[in-house]
């Protein structure tokens, strides 16, 4: 399997997240990315290319454009303003307040912000823009005949909305992703969503709609991160009724449940009749994990991609979350080992 890859990631190297209450250490960083690119070429998985640039028109896709220019320039608008630490916003528009934004820079943060503990640094909007590079470049992949490819994007991008960041995320490289095989010819594109935590900003840009089925299996949202979607009676609206899956589950699950939940999701795409398979690949369900409550053990993760495999479906897998842990690599390749076993 061909693995897509930037070295324009290192450029996202954030000092500071907010946890616990302190600034601390990120968990989202560049030895991420390391570990698993380390494990592809330790495994001689195949082929890892650099990404064409396909340009932003199809970022715009799915981002705002407003955000995207926020995105841009907000690094530039920090550091002229006198601000000497990283970028983190400190007021945010909740219920009742006005949906303006505001022309200071700390007044902007917190009006594309979703959550608050990730950081902006320089070099996020040009990793990001990488990591979204990547992602296209795994679907003209698929789109030019491959089984299954790998994107591996860094930063992450499912908890990135339209017009918001957070949770790591800027881009939302599968929604682009989607978006692009749509444009180039398929009907119906399926995200499955493997993450522990819930795809919050893929579900909402694609909620209205049709001709994209979302399906998350996560942490139960009343207990965990991104906490305010990810229910599971949140199944579409309008013309999307139907096409939005939730299979929350609590702390502690085992492989074994978990499994099941798979085969659900499973089971709704191959009704759906997709074209093609995006998984928003995420192994923070790993059981030393250090911010999630399920426990997989790394050779479920084989298990797991060869039943993703069964589906017969051309299938790009975009890397999410799995933070830094030495299994990181072992348990992203033990997917796509698996996935590429069935297929072989």
């Amino acid at each position: 399997m061909e693995t897509i890859f930037s070295e324009q990631h290192r450029l996202r190297d954030a000092k500071t997240e907010f946890f616990g209450g302190e600034l601390i250490a990120p968990h989202e960083k560049p030895s991420r990315a390391e570990y698993v690119l380390e494990r592809i070429k330790k495994r001689q998985l195949g082929p890892v290319s650099d990404p064409q640039d396909f340009g932003l028109d199809p970022i715009h896709t799915i981002h705002d454009a407003g955000f995207v220019n926020f995105l841009q320039t907000i690094w530039g608008e920090w550091t002229t303003a006198g601000f000497k630490g990283e970028a983190m916003p400190t007021a945010l528009p909740v219920r009742r307040m006005a949906q303006t934004c505001p022309n200071f820079v700390e007044g902007k943060l917190g009006f594309y912000a979703n959550s608050v503990e990730t950081s902006l640094t320089q070099g996020t909007w040009q990793a990001a823009y990488a990591s979204a590079q990547v992602a296209l470049t795994g679907a003209a992949r698929l789109q030019a005949g491959a089984p299954g490819v790998f994107s591996l994007c860094r930063p992450p991008g499912h908890h990135a909305f339209a017009d918001s960041y957070g949770g790591f995320c800027f881009l939302n490289n599968a929604a682009i992703a989607a978006q692009s095989l749509l444009d180039q010819g398929a009907a119906r594109v399926a995200i499955l969503d493997v993450d522990f935590h819930h795809g919050n900003g893929t579900q909402d840009i694609f909620y209205n709609r049709e001709d994209v089925l979302f399906v998350s299996l996560h942490g139960d949202p009343l207990e965990t991160f991104p906490y305010f979607l990810g229910h599971a009676d949140e199944t579409g609206k309008g013309a999307g009724e139907g096409y939005n899956l939730n299979i929350p589950m609590p702390a502690g699950t085992p492989f074994r449940i978990w499994r099941d939940a798979l085969r659900v999701g499973l089971e709704k795409v191959r009704n759906f009749g997709a074209d093609a398979l995006i998984i928003s690949l995420g192994v923070d369900t790993f059981e030393n994990d250090p911010i999630s409550f399920f426990k997989l053990k790394s050779d479920d993760f084989l298990t797991m991609g060869g039943d993703i495999a069964k589906l017969g479906l051309p299938t790009q897998f975009v890397m999410e979350g799995g933070y830094d842990v030495d299994e990181i690599g072992v348990n992203a390749v033990n997917v796509l080992e698996g996935f590429e076993q069935v297929n072989a």
